[in-house]
């Protein structure tokens, strides 16, 4: 199994980014899929969720700033990231669950599959 993380980088506050996460290794699309993130100092948080069918959940933080989605075809999970700020500098992380109930995911109590992360950094 492998989830590799790309497209982080540095960008100014308002600034945009999309990620995503290439998976592999698994049947993708009946996994719930989510992006959790770590700032230096504080615990990885779950941000946002998307079902096998495509029902989302975001955390209030990033709600209608942040956009979850994903490519069944492809195997991919995504992440587009608007407005950003400051506080949205962590390391982002995808991960995998199964049979999961997609507005609890971001809990993270019961992610099978993690990715090894990508950097982002908001700053001016």
């Amino acid at each position: 199994v492998q989830l590799v993380e790309s497209g982080g980088g540095s960008v100014q506050p308002g600034g945009s980014l999309r990620l995503s996460c290439a998976a592999s290794g698994f049947t993708f699309r009946y996994f719930c899929m989510g992006w959790f993130r770590q700032a230096p100092g504080q615990e990885r948080e779950g941000i946002a969720a998307i079902g096998s069918d495509g029902t989302t959940s975001y955390i209030d933080s990033v709600k209608g700033r942040f956009t979850i989605s994903r490519d069944n075809a492809e195997s991919t999970l995504y992440l587009q990231m608007n407005s950003l700020q400051v506080e949205d500098t962590a390391t982002y992380y995808c991960a995998a669950e199964e049979n999961c109930v997609v507005s609890t995911m971001t809990d993270g109590g019961f992610i099978e599959f993690w990715g090894q992360g990508t950097q982002v950094t908001v700053s001016s």
